[in-house]
């Protein structure tokens, strides 16, 4: 089950029925299914003290992504701020929404097993988000 939820800011306006459906389809077509996904959206202050808390880090981010996978079932938590989003769709110039969804997809496939720290691999994660982008353009 893929849940959506809030602490401190708005819930953003996604099509929750269309956005599930694309996170089934993604992971299927990485040979996985949908356990139990759990998207929080918050504040850069939320992901701040999550990324201080959980994982020693001492910056913001726009996603952290907890992973409790096992097998060929993705299950996880994370955590999307809406602030970095936005200051990073502005940066980029391309619209909220796009953005938005780009890093939703993006934990996904990081449960999916593809990394982005590691040489190489950011090229490989921007590539799997925007063939995943695309299908969901095509939904």
């Amino acid at each position: 089950m893929i849940t959506y939820q809030t602490d401190g800011v708005k819930m953003p306006q996604i099509k929750r029925r269309n956005i599930t459906a694309w996170i089934k389809k993604v992971a299927a077509n990485h040979g996985r299914k949908v356990g139990d996904v759990a998207y929080v959206f918050c504040s850069d202050d939320k992901i701040l003290e999550v990324n201080r808390d959980y994982l020693q880090h001492d910056y913001y981010t726009d996603i952290i992504t907890f992973d409790y996978c096992e097998d060929d079932v993705i299950s996880g938590d994370i955590f999307i701020s809406l602030d970095t989003v936005r200051s990073n769709s502005e940066q980029l110039a391309l619209p909220y929404e796009q953005e938005l969804h780009r890093v939703i997809i993006h934990g996904i496939l990081h449960l999916c097993g593809i990394d982005d720290k590691g040489e190489g691999e950011r090229e490989v994660m921007e590539a799997e988000e925007n063939t995943a982008l695309g299908i969901y353009n095509l939904m």
